[in-house]
C-alpha cells in the first residue's frame, strides 16, 4: 500500500489579526482571518482553502472518471460555494455546494445518463469529500450541456 506525505510550513507572527504565511509545494501564500469574520482579509483563509481543496479534488476526480470512461468533455467548469454558520459566536463550516458545468459534443449525447452518474460518483470518490463526510454537507447542482 502506497502512502503519500504532504507537508506544510506555517508562520504566524502574533495575535488574531496578524498576517501569516503558509508554504506547501507549489502553494505559497499569505493567510489571515477574512473580513467577514472581522479579520484583515489579507491572502487566503481556512474557509477558502477548505472550499478550494474540496472543489479541486472534485473537479479533478470527475475529469479522471470521464477519461477512464472514454468520455471527452468539450469544457468542464465549476463554481463552488461554502456556507459557514455563526450561532452564538461558534463558527461551523456547514455546507459546500458544487455547481459543475459539463459541456459535451453530440458525439457523447447518448451517454448522458452515464455522465450524470459520474458527476454524482465523483463527489463520493473524492478524497477530500470523504475526509469531511459527516461534518460538512456537500451538495451538487450540476448542469450538462450538449453542444451541437
Amino acid at each position: 500500500m502506497a502512502k503519500h506525505h504532504f507537508h506544510l510550513q506555517a508562520n504566524w507572527p502574533g495575535g488574531r489579526n496578524e498576517v501569516g504565511t503558509i508554504e506547501s509545494g507549489q502553494l505559497k501564500t499569505k493567510i489571515s482571518i477574512p473580513p467577514e469574520m472581522d479579520g484583515p482579509g489579507v491572502g487566503t483563509n481556512p474557509d477558502e482553502m477548505l472550499l478550494g481543496a474540496a472543489a479541486t479534488c472534485y473537479i479533478i476526480t470527475l475529469a479522471a472518471m470521464f477519461e477512464r470512461s472514454g468520455i471527452r468533455q468539450e469544457a468542464l467548469t465549476m463554481e463552488s460555494e461554502a456556507i459557514v454558520d455563526v450561532t452564538n459566536g461558534v463558527f461551523t463550516y456547514e455546507k459546500i455546494i458544487h455547481k459543475p458545468h459539463v459541456i459535451i459534443t453530440s458525439e457523447f449525447a447518448a451517454q448522458e445518463e452515464k455522465i450524470n452518474r459520474l458527476i454524482k460518483k465523483a463527489e463520493t470518490s473524492c478524497m477530500i469529500s470523504r475526509a469531511i463526510q459527516g461534518n460538512v454537507e456537500i451538495k451538487l447542482e450540476p448542469q450538462l450541456t450538449v453542444k451541437a
